[in-house]
């Protein structure tokens, strides 16, 4: 037999089991989170974890519509998954729905679609074919600011929608600039600015300008063509300071009151008592909530729906943006540590898959995958414990969600899908 007869024992089921147990552990935590009263049936519509069964029945006939099509067919039609996904942003200008001030929803019924969801799968298409191209070379400034165009197209849109979370994603793919070959100074500068921002807000213009001097001796240290003279360094000093000026001035201005009053809390800027107690209780309750609820889990937590603050409905949006604090209370440390092992297995499992495909398109959308997890958990997670700012994104596939469950689904199945080709890539 020929091995197209065998073409689905190639997936790789390693990734598969992984998608399957993330998937199944988070509804569970969605059933903890958002069930009343008594459960007298997993497929109750009237409650999330009985819509969130359904989404994840069609999550699987997805997955085979994925899986059937040609691998070539998201080489080849990427650009036109790009546009249609560009055009489905542009289109909630119009026919959008507002949600929590947000207008990033398609109002179907009594359903929503996010097309921002679907947006990232297509944005890793779209930059996989660009930087595959045999005409694209990454080290000319040039082809490096037009696939830099491809990304910030629909984080300007989502930007506009005020839906910060999801713009934030989109700086995931910068990561994968650094796979294909972009210089490390690129990396050294994007640390450098948000060091930068950082102490400018926390500390002022004088631990920035110090700040500015230790990467004005980090860029020098790795500038070995030749040294810079004098007057460039001191150019490059007061362009750090300017930006760190200037990182104040956005802070005050630009920035709603709510995003302020998250990174005050985060960065302890905020020095008036009263003031701050009133922003703990505003701006940081849900914070609150969730780090008491995930301490009370202890070693081995309470038990599944057993959490006296998940059933009791202490933490606000607990089955979408604070699904982990679920999981810290009725499952404790030790099951808080496996969905972070398992979340990081996926990760790396995807990285070594992406650096085993023989088509750089196949390899720099593998790279895409990865990144856009890992922002997506590491984000999460630390917004949930308070180590970042409060930023609104889901967990992949255990935040509650049709177009969150399905759009990390045919990110990850297409790359699938690509992996099981790379046999016949040749």
């Amino acid at each position: 037999m020929n091995r197209e007869n065998h073409r689905g024992f190639r997936f790789d089921w390693i990734t598969i089991v992984l998608f399957l147990l993330l998937v199944g552990f988070g509804w569970l935590n969605i059933l903890s989170a958002s069930h009343e009263g008594e459960i007298t049936s997993y497929f109750d519509m009237s409650q999330l974890y009985g819509k969130h069964l359904v989404f994840i029945g069609l999550t699987f006939v997805l997955i085979v519509l994925i899986l059937s099509l040609e691998a070539k067919f998201y080489e080849r039609f990427a650009s036109i998954i790009y546009i249609a996904a560009m055009l489905a942003l542009v289109g909630l200008f119009i026919f959008g729905k507002d949600v929590n001030g947000a207008r990033s929803w398609y109002g179907i019924g009594s359903m929503t679609i996010q097309p921002s969801e679907f947006a990232k799968f297509a944005t890793a298409l779209a930059l996989a074919k660009y930087m595959s191209d045999l005409q694209t070379n990454m080290n000319s400034l040039k082809d490096q600011l037009r696939a830099v165009v491809i990304i910030m197209v629909p984080a300007i849109l989502i930007l506009l929608q005020n839906d910060a979370g999801s713009t934030l994603v989109y700086t995931s793919f910068f990561f994968v600039f650094y796979r294909e070959g972009l210089q490390q100074i690129y990396l050294i500068i994007a640390v450098s600015t948000i060091v930068l921002a950082v102490l400018a807000l926390k500390f002022g213009l004088i631990a920035a300008a110090v700040a500015s001097v230790i990467v004005l001796i980090i860029v020098y240290f790795f500038r070995k063509k030749k040294r810079s003279s004098l007057i460039q360094s001191i150019v490059l000093l007061l362009v750090c300071i300017a930006f760190s000026a200037g990182v104040k001035l956005f802070y005050k201005h630009v920035l709603q009151p709510h995003q302020q009053n998250r990174i005050s809390l985060w960065l302890r800027l905020e020095k008036d008592p009263v003031l701050l107690e009133k922003m703990k209780k505003e701006e940081a309750y849900n914070l609150i909530q969730s780090e008491q609820a995930i301490s009370s889990g202890g070693l081995f937590g309470k038990g599944f729906l057993q959490g006296t603050r998940t059933t009791g409905k202490f933490v606000p949006e607990q089955e979408t943006d604070y699904i982990f604090s679920t999981v810290g209370e009725e499952w404790g440390f030790l099951g808080s540590t496996l969905v972070v092992i398992l979340f990081m297995v996926l990760i790396i499992r995807i990285l070594y898959l992406a650096e085993s495909q023989k088509s750089q398109f196949s390899r720099v959308y593998g790279y895409g995958v990865a990144s856009v997890f890992f922002i997506h958990f590491t984000i999460n997670t630390g917004m949930v414990m308070g180590l970042i700012p409060t930023v609104g994104i889901p967990l992949p596939f255990f935040s509650y969600g049709g177009s969150g469950l399905w759009g990390f689904t045919i990110l990850l199945f297409i790359f699938i899908k690509l992996d099981s080709n790379k046999i016949n890539e040749w």
